[in-house]
């Protein structure tokens, strides 16, 4: 089978398309073939060795897919050869023709979402749900504020919210972006580039501020958020690319909460009642990735050139 495999650390360029042998499923284990792969930020993270959180070379990259149970090995109940699957997770990476995954790793398509609508669903979806949910304790009634909400992450928790009940305002730092984010059930949007974005934040909120703020880029916005915040509210931070300085009375003063959250660390538990909820959402059409650009398997280095070119919006896939 074609697979994008990575053999040395560094730039898009070390991702490179290659012919390998067909994983065969084991025990517990289904083979899916796939028809769209997500592509995620994290997965450029891991590419170049930020952190030092690499996988052992070589490796094929990715977690999210979507396509066609191809095999299922013994003891596997849940799904059978020819149904519609995502993924969340593989055994041996998304970024190729066919994923070898764990049964819990496999969940339903429903037939009213397409291939790529289902590759974008596990680490954008299932993050902005822990998130909101798990770590935020996000309820009906709130006010939520999604720094950065016209990417995959950000669409993601503005739909979740929404169907929750709560209000959502959100930020983008375009026209088009900002658009999207109506579009997609933002009761309000900012423009994060305007210098009076936080007043108007605070205005929309009656004076309260938001209860809960997603954090896409910490290293920017934490000091901001905890000027914002209102009283006993929670920031969640999602994304982060450097270091920061706060004044921590900031979040003395409001009784605020900062919390740190990574999709990693769900429990098995949480990440069943997350696709359990996701599966639903995209069934009852409250949950609709939005997809930005469909692009070739063999082109990955433009791929992750454009999930983190600056403006984004939406959800790139690769097309096997």
């Amino acid at each position: 089978m074609k697979a994008i495999r990575v053999s040395e650390y560094g730039g898009p360029a070390v991702l490179k398309l290659e012919e390998i042998p067909a994983p065969q499923p084991a025990q517990g284990q289904v083979l899916v073939r796939n028809h769209a792969v997500g592509i995620n930020p994290v997965d450029t993270y891991l590419r170049s060795n930020t952190d030092n959180r690499g996988p052992k070379l070589p490796y094929t990259p990715g977690s999210d897919a979507a396509g066609v149970v191809e095999a299922v090995g013994a003891g596997v109940g849940s799904v059978k050869p020819g149904d519609r699957v995502y993924i969340g997770g593989s055994v041996s990476g998304a970024y190729a023709e066919l994923s070898l995954c764990t049964e819990a790793q496999v969940h339903p398509l429903p037939g009213n979402a397409s291939f790529g609508q289902g590759a974008g669903m596990n680490v954008p979806y299932a993050t902005a749900y822990h998130a909101l949910i798990h770590r935020g304790h996000g309820a009906e009634g709130e006010t939520l504020f999604v720094h950065g909400a016209s990417g995959g992450v950000g669409i993601a928790a503005v739909q979740i919210a929404r169907a929750r009940g709560m209000t959502v305002i959100g930020t983008a730092g375009t026209p088009r972006g900002r658009q999207l984010v109506l579009e997609q059930g933002a009761h309000h949007v900012l423009d994060h580039g305007a210098p009076n974005y936080l007043k108007e934040l605070t205005d929309l909120t009656g004076g309260t501020g938001p209860d809960i703020i997603l954090e896409m880029l910490a290293n920017v916005n934490l000091q901001n958020d905890l000027g914002v915040i209102a009283m006993r509210g929670r920031i969640v931070v999602i994304g982060n690319r450097g270091t920061v300085e706060i004044n921590a009375r900031f979040a003395m003063n409001k009784d605020a909460a900062i919390l740190g959250m990574a999709l990693f660390h769900a429990s098995p538990a949480q990440l069943a009642g997350i696709h359990a909820a996701l599966v639903e959402g995209l069934r009852n059409g409250t949950l609709r990735p939005v997809i930005a650009e469909e692009i070739p398997l063999a082109q990955a280095p433009r791929a992750h050139e454009a999930v983190m070119a600056a403006g984004h919006h939406g959800k790139i896939v690769l097309v096997p």
